[in-house]
């Protein structure tokens, strides 16, 4: 068999391949349509219904061994012809050959194969993952918390035989709804709830308790899903208490005794250029990895949930990692790690500064960089910070910056968005307000903007289906409208914007109470009050 299938003819007639399971299953992954039937094709001058292709090739595996390559169509399983198939037929015929399946794979050029939609894991799995089991899971209840601002939020009680193992919000099922999508890409998740940010009735959570569950008995009667990391966290019985919102410490890892050697290093690069080393084991979660470095780094515990560890993009933009993620393997890809400010607040940040030089100094470092990279126009003042820099007065140089309007605002790259047909438009998720930005298809602004303070947005959500941020605005005297924002970073902007929120419902602390400043005063009166300004219907 030649060592690279790829270069065979386009005419090269279906070749025979007998694979022997091994440690990993078959080693290869398949897509292909969900339902039986479609149009025919050309391959190679002959016609051919739809089949399943192979999407991933595990390095080492048997089917690498024996030079099957991503792109590759089957047109028989022992001896079954599986021209035309659904997904899951063939998926069957795959599991019922036991430890030895003979398949007729078909290869296609290069140009054909670069059309295919493949999966990108390094490790891919194969169609193993497709027995099931059955799990005695039910979620027979729901119940109302208070965190430690007051809020009340739900919890879903998730049993294992008959056992409460773990108390989870709707945000958390979303999380591991996205990351299981992520790990097994191949799979057919069932829909989650749809998501609604405000306020439901009691007939409304109790649809939403029903729906996680049966959502989390298709999920788990998967084996090898059940069985997987993301799942077993997920159902392993947090703290009791009272939980408050999501935040870098909320929803820690399950507790891990893995033997030493199963440790590997994790660099985060800290603002100011600073790289700070820790060693956890390898499978820790992202609020694992975070607590790691806020100690090793002397982050008082209470100034936490004002941090978090992010991924650096693209023209320095950063997105939070989400408390399902596993630091260690995302930087194996390269990425860069960082600690950075997890705040929208101007009157919280000043409090922290104030009160904590640790925090003084990480958020003064950030802001240092974000002035250089130009994220902050700071013209009006370049003599005066310059100054305070010099003389190394950190909290000064920060109350300066405070005022102006870009500072503690996270901008998105620009993007579609179905409110503007020809172009795109960036995102600006601020303290009091979401702003959309036209630009060109390039990234340049365009004058045009429209802003929807907090008041103004009736829901939003993150539709993992059309990979898109929706939010939906009330309009005077007209219906609300539905935007939505295509965005490879929608789960992210998702977050933002229900931080925003959570923010401006924080009560004031302490030191902001006790100054009762009229500069202070109207710091707030700016973030909490909507403005004048309504956006019309036109098209960005």
């Amino acid at each position: 068999m030649d060592e690279d299938s790829s270069q065979q003819p386009a005419e090269a007639p279906p070749r025979e391949v007998k694979l022997e399971k091994g440690s990993h299953g078959f080693g290869f992954n398949i897509r292909g349509q969900v339902s039986e039937g479609g149009q025919l094709k050309s391959i190679g001058g002959v016609l051919y219904a739809p089949m399943q292709y192979i999407s991933a090739v595990l390095e080492g595996g048997p089917a690498d061994q024996a030079g099957i390559k991503v792109g590759d169509r089957v047109l028989e399983v022992n001896g079954v012809q599986v021209e035309g198939s659904d997904h899951q037929t063939v998926v069957q015929l795959i599991k019922r050959s036991g430890n030895v399946v003979s398949l007729s794979i078909l290869s296609v050029t290069d140009e054909e194969r670069a059309k295919l939609e493949v999966d990108s894991t390094p490790n891919p799995s194969s169609v193993e993952y497709y027995e099931r089991r059955s799990v005695p899971l039910a979620i027979p209840s729901n119940e109302k918390k208070t965190d430690e601002y007051g809020k009340e939020y739900v919890v879903f009680n998730i049993h294992l035989a008959s056992k409460l193992t773990a108390q989870r919000r709707y945000r958390e099922f979303d999380a591991l709804h996205a990351n299981l999508k992520r790990q097994f890409p191949d799979f057919l998740f069932p829909r989650l709830p749809a998501k609604w940010p405000f306020a439901l009735s009691a007939a409304q959570v109790d649809t939403r308790r029903r729906g996680l569950e049966d959502y989390m008995e298709k999920v788990c009667g998967i084996k090898v899903i059940f069985e997987s990391d993301l799942v077993q966290d997920f159902l392993c019985i947090p703290q009791l208490g009272n939980q408050g919102p999501a935040s870098p410490t909320a929803t820690a890892a399950r507790p891990v005794s893995p033997p030493q050697e199963t440790k590997a290093e994790v660099k985060v690069t800290l603002p100011g250029g600073k790289i700070c080393k820790v060693f956890v084991p390898k499978e820790s979660s992202t609020p694992a990895v975070y607590q790691v470095v806020a100690k090793e780094i002397g982050l008082s515990e209470s100034n936490m949930r004002f941090f978090s560890l992010f991924r650096m993009h693209d023209n320095n933009f950063y997105s939070k990692l989400g408390p399902r993620e596993f630091p260690h393997q995302i930087s194996q890809s390269q990425a860069v790690l960082s600690l950075r400010k997890w705040l929208f607040s101007a009157v919280h940040e000043k409090h922290i500064v104030q009160k904590d030089s640790v925090s003084c100094e990480l958020i003064f470092l950030q802001t240092v960089e974000e002035v250089n990279q130009r994220k902050i126009d700071v013209s009006s003042y370049t003599q005066e910070l310059q100054s305070l820099r010099l003389q190394g007065k950190q909290a000064e140089f920060l109350s300066v910056i405070a005022s102006l309007p870009s500072y503690n605002s996270i901008t998105f790259p620009h993007c579609k968005c179905d409110a503007r047909k020809d172009g795109h438009i960036r995102v600006i998720v601020s303290l009091s307000h979401l702003k959309l930005q036209a630009c060109d298809t390039d990234g340049t602004n365009q004058e045009q903007e429209h802003s929807f303070p907090w008041e103004m947005v009736q829901d939003h959500e993150a539709d993992l289906e059309e990979e898109a941020f929706i939010f939906r605005y009330n309009r005077e005297g007209k219906s609300p409208k539905l935007v939505r924002v295509f965005s490879k970073h929608y789960l992210f902007m998702e977050e933002c914007v229900s931080r925003a929120i959570e923010e401006s419902h924080w009560p004031l602390p302490s030191s902001a109470k006790e100054k009762k400043s009229a500069a202070t005063v109207s710091t707030v009166s700016n973030h909490m009050q909507p403005t004048s300004y309504e956006p019309d219907d036109e098209e960005l």
